[in-house]
């Protein structure tokens, strides 16, 4: 080999200004990081009423981690917990609340208990599979400004999804994908699939913003 050869060339590094290449033990890191990311969702929704916040401030350390490369410590986690938990709990209940109204009448109409048969059934799960696509995009709005401003984000969303239904119907496949997978898999596997379905709702509004401007 040369001596005038550069020495990054001598040593196998990449030259300047070539994009590092991704190996396996980057992709070992991130789906390490993303499942820890949602047993720690899981952990933190457990009183039920925490949902929201618990959802809000991981998908604000998923845009973190998008815009810096490094995930929040553990004391910008906490803090963004607590300033999210007044609102976050209204917002659990109003949700919670919608999706028992939405289950009860898709099990209703299943089981032919109340008159509509097929059809009505079918309207009932789309209208709940693009309920889900709206709360997970609102989800990552939310995210985009520290895991707070529920009120301004679900307007936000609620008027860019009208414009751009095709990231409406991305974000509701991956909601409802995530939902059948949840019923399939052991529960254990659950809280991973909730930090992996988090990050491809983050993944989906990347190159289409559907939130307001980022809060400082």
């Amino acid at each position: 080999m040369s001596e005038h050869q550069p020495a990054n060339h001598r040593c196998g590094a990449p030259v300047s200004g070539e994009p590092a290449r991704r190996d396996w033990r980057d992709t070992l890191r991130e789906a390490t990081d993303l499942a820890l990311l949602g047993f720690a969702l899981a952990l933190a929704a457990l009183p039920v009423l925490t949902l929201a916040p618990a959802v809000g401030t991981a998908s604000a350390a998923l845009h973190q981690r998008s815009v810096t490369g490094s995930w929040p410590d553990a004391r910008t986690t906490f803090a963004r917990f607590g300033r999210a938990l007044p609102a976050g709990l209204a917002v659990s209940a109003v949700g919670l609340a919608v999706a028992g109204v939405l289950g009860a009448d898709l099990v209703a109409l299943a089981t032919g208990r109340v008159p509509g048969g097929g059809p009505a059934l079918a309207v009932t799960a789309v209208v709940g599979a693009a309920l889900l696509g709206y709360a997970g995009l609102v989800a990552v709005a939310v995210g985009r400004t520290g895991g707070r401003g529920w009120r301004a984000a679900a307007r936000a969303v609620a008027r860019v999804c009208p414009a751009r239904p095709g990231t409406w119907a991305a974000a509701s496949g991956v909601c409802c994908l995530a939902g059948l997978l949840a019923v399939l898999v052991t529960p254990i596997a659950v809280p991973i699939l909730a930090g992996y379905a988090l990050a491809a709702l983050h993944a989906v509004a990347t190159r289409r913003p559907v939130t307001q401007p980022e809060a400082p």
